[in-house]
């Protein structure tokens, strides 16, 4: 996926399509095999959010900020045959198809507290040391995908 998105940056918020062969399984499963055809996202990050200082603070955090990416989901088609259960003497095609989605996240970032404090007086100007403190700032995914399945 990096070097599609590399190659061209057109390819930017769209997808890698790709065509799932199943057809090689129907010899030795003797029977007709799904289709599947779908993409793969193209993610493109974004630009984090700068570290920030805080007062009473030794670090800036976030130290490891968290990196937007977006990207679409892309279309995907997933069609079977689907035998004559009715006795009507023709075989149907159950299909599952879901349109192209846009979706936004975050990856993990985080938060690390210092292991000393800020100098004061009570200690001669030399700052006291405290228990280190870390938090992991969650990683987050956003979308709307949709899909329709049919029956014919």
């Amino acid at each position: 996926m990096a070097t599609a998105a590399a190659v061209s940056p057109a390819l930017a918020a769209e997808h890698v399509p790709v065509d799932v062969p199943l057809e090689a399984l129907e010899v030795p499963l003797g029977m007709q095999t799904p289709h599947l055809a779908t993409g793969l996202p193209v993610p493109v990050p974004g630009v984090p959010e700068g570290p920030v200082h805080h007062t009473g603070e030794l670090l800036p955090n976030p130290v490891l900020p968290a990196v937007p990416l977006t990207g679409e989901l892309a279309p995907t088609l997933a069609s079977t045959p689907v035998p004559d259960l009715l006795g009507t003497g023709r075989n149907g095609e159950a299909k599952l198809s879901a349109p192209a989605s846009d979706m936004v996240a975050k990856t993990p970032g985080a938060v690390v507290g210092a292991p000393v404090l800020l100098p004061d007086g009570d200690h001669f100007g030399l700052p006291a040391l405290t228990k280190p403190q870390l938090g992991i700032l969650t990683p987050a995914l956003q979308g709307d995908p949709g899909a329709l399945l049919g029956l014919s």
